[in-house]
């Protein structure tokens, strides 16, 4: 994938870790870089990404937003080890009245990542490629716009690590692709295709390799920017206000059941499995 840095563009800001900005006419970049492996979400992204969205929602100059992958992949969703390297994560042990409470302010922070995306001004467009993970899913159910190249693959894999999925994708993915597939993505932690995922809705382009990808996204961004900004925005205010008091209010219930219920043998045996390379053995404690 083209890097958000080439000679079209010219750098936003070089604070960022797990992004890369760089803004071009009234449209910016957004490039996750890591740095965690396949762009893996760990620390620096759940940090940085709220700050990101909001910087790009108060410059009156961006009217679109960019959002894909560097290198081969779009994400591989969450960066496991270095997420359990931190302590509100840490498995085993027990877990009283306090870590759970923090591990609930932690869910919360971590929403803000997703939240802020879906609810800046500024049109969204995700540009897939290659793998899309987990939180990759959370991330591009945030967006306005989905596009995807051939090779792009998607799973809500959080069932395969004992984790309800709490960032959104259980939220938002039933008013882009219907409850009833949502829930067999869920259920089933399966990978889909491109095509399948444009059957079923969740992406509305598929384009035959990542560089034609991102010059259609970079096309439908420009479409974008083109139109009255105040309007472009207001359509999407309207359309947010729809779903936001629900999408609210059931992302405070999931990240309330996972500081409740999140620790587990079952969690403990997923993140085994993980390190030793091997399929977990769930019995449901």
């Amino acid at each position: 994938m083209s890097s958000a840095t080439e000679s079209s563009t010219v750098e936003y800001s070089s604070s960022f870790r797990s992004v890369k900005i760089a803004k071009s006419g009234h449209i910016a970049e957004v490039v996750l870089v890591g740095p965690g492996k396949g762009n893996a979400m760990g620390p620096d992204f759940w940090r940085e990404m709220p700050a990101v969205f909001e910087m790009l929602d108060a410059d009156p100059e961006v009217r679109a937003i960019l959002l894909y992958g560097d290198g081969k992949t779009f994400s591989y969703g969450l960066d496991l080890p270095a997420m359990m390297s931190e302590p509100v994560f840490s498995v085993g042990g027990k877990k009283l009245a306090k870590e759970r409470t923090d591990l609930l302010d932690m869910g919360l922070k971590m929403q803000k990542a997703m939240n802020n995306v879906a609810d800046t001004r500024k049109p969204v467009i995700a540009a897939i490629h290659g793998w899309c993970i987990g939180a990759g899913l959370d991330l591009i159910s945030a967006a306005d716009i989905r596009l995807a190249s051939s090779d792009a693959k998607f799973s809500l894999r959080e069932v395969k690590v004992a984790i309800v999925a709490d960032m959104g994708s259980l939220q938002r993915l039933p008013l882009v692709i219907g409850e009833a597939h949502t829930r067999d993505l869920a259920f089933t932690g399966r990978d889909i295709d491109s095509q399948y995922a444009y059957k079923i809705g969740l992406v509305s382009e598929v384009f035959e390799s990542p560089e034609e990808l991102l010059e259609a996204a970079r096309k439908k961004a420009a479409e974008i920017a083109g139109n009255p900004p105040l309007v472009v925005q207001g359509i999407k205010r309207v359309m947010n206000e729809a779903r936001d008091k629900q999408i609210g209010d059931s992302l405070r219930n999931v990240v309330l059941w996972n500081s409740a219920f999140m620790h587990s043998n079952d969690l403990i045996e997923a993140m085994l499995a993980f390190q030793q390379k091997r399929p977990p053995n769930f019995k449901g404690e």
